[in-house]
């Protein structure tokens, strides 16, 4: 969907989008989980869609583990 890509977050608005601490999201940009865009001054954004997808991947890999 277009307006879910287009839709840029702040880090603490992504943390409460994904209802996760600032580190939690500092720590999942570090595992490579999510990479977000930088703005000029360094600081980060995330797209919709990149903690959409996040959220698929993650809802899978739970679902692999309670049926494995």
């Amino acid at each position: 969907m277009v307006e879910e890509e287009m839709t840029i977050l702040t880090a603490k608005e992504a943390a409460e989008y994904l209802r996760v601490s600032l580190y939690t999201l500092r720590r999942m940009e570090n595992d490579g989980s999510l990479i977000p865009y930088r703005t000029p001054g360094g600081h980060r954004r995330y797209s919709l869609k990149m903690l959409n997808e996040y959220l698929e991947r993650s809802r899978m890999s739970s679902r692999r583990r309670e049926s494995g």
